[in-house]
Formats: C-alpha cells, structure tokens, sequence
C-alpha cells in the first residue's frame, strides 16, 4: 500500500459546512536535499510537524501538514530531497518522492536564493517538465540570506529553467511572503469540501512524530556521515497508570540504530554524556507536542549496513512504496 493513500483520504468526512468556492487538495514540496522545504512547511502550518537540520536528507518520510482558511484546506506534503540514490534506502526515498509528485493537485518546487542553481536543481526541473497535468509552482526559499538584488538575479535564473504556472520568493526565518505563498497554492487546488478535521495540523501518529524528534535530537552535532546512518523507533509509548491529576506521565522507550559500533560509541559519547544530552532536548521538544511530561529512555543499537539490507529497512519502517 502507497504510503501516502490519498484517495483514501479523499472519501468524505463529516465536516463542517464550508463557504461555496471553497478548496481543498494537496501541495507536494520538492527539490535536492536541504533546500528549506520542512522549515517552510513548518512555517506555513504555523507550528513544527516536520523535523529540521543542516543536515542534508533530514526528511526520510512524506510528512503532511494541514493549513487552514476560511476558503481553503492545503495539505502540504513535505517529501525527501531528490538525489542520486547510493543506497536502497535512498532509492526507496526517491521512489517515493516520484510516486508522490503523481498524487498531489500543484507541486511547489523549493531553489534556494543563496545557492546558485545547479545540475540537481536542473535534472528536478527536467523531471518535472515530464509532470504535464499538475502544475509546477517554483519557490525561491532563503531569501532572508541574500540582498534583493541577489533575490532579482536568482528569480531570473528561476524562470529560465522551466515553465513554472508561478513564481514566488519567500522566507520561512523573516516570515515574508508566506501568505502569498499560501495564496498561489490555495489557488491551483481543486474546489471541494475540507479533508481534515478543523483544527488538525498533522495526521502524522504521536509515535511518529517522537521518533522523528529523537532523531532530530540525536542529529545535532554529529559528525558529517552519520546522520544518514541514525533510524529511530519507538518501541513503546503509554501513559504511566495510578498518577495524581495533573501529573500524569507518558512512559516512552525508544531505540536508536546505527549502523557499526563505531557510530554506537558516537551516539552515547564519553560515559553516556551525549546521549543524555539527545534525551533532554529530545523529552523538552515531545513535552511540548503531547502537553505532558514525559519520561524518555533511549538504547542505540547497531542493525549492520541497514541502509542497504531490505529486511532492516522493513523492520525500521521503511518498506517499498508501491
């Protein structure tokens, strides 16, 4: 089954009666690795649904957030940065990131201002001129690090590489251009009722979203090739029975894989010192999404070369999209 299973959640839901002319559908952000597509989705729903790094391939699933308008419902579906795959879990990211681009009503494709266009942006906007029924909107991410001038050039450059039904310059760190953003691809959506519940931010499980906290903990300030190497799973999640009103307690045990002892060692650090230091951030971050307090124990263990072991990438959830 797809991961995504958007006809699935296009059958009808009891919603609220909706204005006439309202819209509803799906945007699909893409573009190569750490281009600022989950810190704009983040930006766009108004809270964080999607983990954030400096780390290229941070995003390893379609991660949806729901944005809400009086006139519309736009589900933004954040996908892995398209890339030359090296491994199979790679070629099951870019697998899935191509099945998504047919699923989705307009395809925002994210080129940051502060890079020159290169030969991953230019083979995306080859594959993406092969997308004839869906609209292409192209979004010039980061121009809160460049001066006007360089933005001009770069939406130039933009507009030479394709031919795009808009393009936007925005900043998710200043905030401009969001609503405009928003505008555009409210626009290109189809006319129908909401999909989502009001209110609804994520349809992402609470287990999901820890994991992908814990990982985001675990990604700050590790050494450039393990990022890729590091999955989490939560093995367990429920709240603590017999507490007192107003303390309760969610009990959440959680593995983090690594791929060698090496990197094991990496993890923990010097007499468990780092690992305590992921715990902390990781437990303040999923405090603040459950609303609870939250006791947080974390083991790393090693699964060998599990980026290129089908059983593995089963077992950690990443299974083929079909």
């Amino acid at each position: 089954m797809n991961e995504l299973d958007l006809e699935k959640l296009r059958l009808p839901l009891e919603m609220p009666s909706h204005p006439e002319g309202f819209r509803s559908g799906f945007a699909c952000f893409v573009g190569r690795p750490n281009v600022g597509k989950s810190t704009l989705m983040n930006a766009l729903v108004g809270q964080k649904v999607a983990i954030t790094s400096n780390r290229p391939q941070t995003t390893r699933r379609t991660v949806r957030g729901i944005v809400h308008r009086p006139d519309a419902q736009l589900i933004i579906v954040d996908t892995p940065g398209l890339h030359k795959p090296r491994t199979l879990l790679g070629e099951r990211l870019d697998s899935l990131v191509r099945s998504t681009l047919v699923e989705v009503d307009v395809i925002a494709f994210c080129l940051p201002a502060n890079e020159p266009i290169g030969r991953g942006d230019t083979y995306i906007a080859k594959e993406l001129a092969e997308q004839t029924n869906t609209p292409v909107v192209a979004l010039v991410t980061k121009t809160d690090l460049v001066d006007r001038d360089a933005v001009g050039r770069h939406l130039m450059a933009v507009n030479e590489l394709g031919d795009w039904a808009d393009i936007v310059p925005v900043s998710a760190q200043g905030g401009f251009q969001l609503e405009t953003v928003t505008d555009v691809l409210c626009s290109h959506l189809p006319e129908g009722p909401p999909l989502y519940p009001d209110g609804d931010l994520t349809d992402e499980p609470d287990e999901m979203l820890v994991a992908e906290l814990v990982r985001e903990a675990a990604l700050e300030g590790v050494r450039d090739e393990l990022p890729h190497s590091i999955a989490v799973v939560v093995d367990e999640m429920y709240e603590r029975e017999n507490t007192r009103p107003g303390k309760e307690l969610v009990d959440i045990y959680a593995s983090l894989y690594v791929e060698r002892s090496s990197q094991k060692a990496i993890v923990i650090g010097s007499k468990g010192s780092r690992l305590r230091d992921v715990g902390s951030r990781a437990r303040k971050q999923i405090e603040a999404l459950l609303g609870r307090r939250v006791f947080l124990d974390l083991r790393v263990r090693v699964a060998k070369d599990w980026q290129r072991d089908p059983k593995q990438l089963r077992k950690l959830g990443f299974d083929q999209p079909t």
